[in-house]
């Protein structure tokens, strides 16, 4: 297993979901800092409770934390994990500046997405609530998303084993998480997911489960919202939907 010293580790050839076996793990007690693992999902969770594939070549990994509940923190999260993601892609690949970043938390390489993360959220008692973060990456095939372009690692020519970059991975998140709670600690996160966005200065659509809006990518808030400039010359911040190009 991976060195990341404060975590543990629980490692399966299949679940139905890597996400729902760490929520099981928090309504059991268990005190957090835990990764699961598999080889495969039988029943993989995406946004909006899509499916995810996952066939068997991939990575899947969820991670259980136990962190206080104050919402404007927990909105700091999906970006933390993404940068630590792409950290761990590009390290894993040895090859700086291969990822970019859709908004939050999709990674992008050549404009396909070969990533999914998840965070989901059960609240526990006082200000304490066990928070899963959920990693899906295409090492060695993609699904065909319909709603936006997918790849893998392995059609650009990065022949990643899964267990490869989660070793990386398992470093990355330590040191983000490190970086996060620090004080000011989301300053130097966003700073570094700025540098690595996707399309600001361009237009785009976010969609919503019942509508949608269209309008120029200004950046994002010091809190992470997204920042939307509307046809009508009005700002939007957006919290969460899903961003299209063009």
């Amino acid at each position: 297993m991976p060195s990341a010293p404060g975590f543990r580790y629980q490692a399966f050839p299949s679940v139905g979901s890597t996400n729902a076996v760490a929520m099981d793990a928090a309504r059991s007690g268990d005190a957090g800092k835990l990764w699961v693992i598999s080889q495969e999902q039988t029943a993989g969770r995406a946004r909006r409770g899509r499916g995810w594939s996952s066939a068997r070549g991939n990575l899947y990994a969820s991670l259980l934390l136990m962190e206080p509940m104050p919402e404007e923190r927990l909105g700091n999260l999906p970006m933390v994990a993404a940068i630590a993601l792409a950290d761990a892609v590009e390290a894993a690949c040895g090859v700086l500046g291969l990822v970019k970043l859709k908004w939050p938390n999709d990674l992008l390489v050549d404009g396909r997405k070969i990533s999914g993360i998840l965070l989901e959220a059960l609240p526990l008692s006082g200000e304490q609530g066990a928070i899963v973060c959920g990693f899906g990456v295409n090492c060695a095939h993609h699904p065909d998303l319909g709603l936006y372009p997918a790849g893998d690692l392995a059609m650009f020519g990065y022949r990643i084993a899964p267990e490869h970059l989660f070793a990386h991975l398992a470093k990355s998140v330590a040191g983000r998480l490190d970086q996060w709670r620090e004080n000011d600690g989301f300053a130097g996160i966003r700073k570094d997911w700025l540098a690595r966005a996707s399309g600001i200065g361009e237009r785009i659509t976010v969609r919503y489960p019942d509508r949608e809006i269209a309008g120029v990518f200004l950046g994002i808030e010091q809190d992470g919202r997204l920042r939307l400039r509307l046809d009508n010359g009005l700002v939007e911040h957006v919290s969460a939907g899903d961003v299209f190009f063009g």
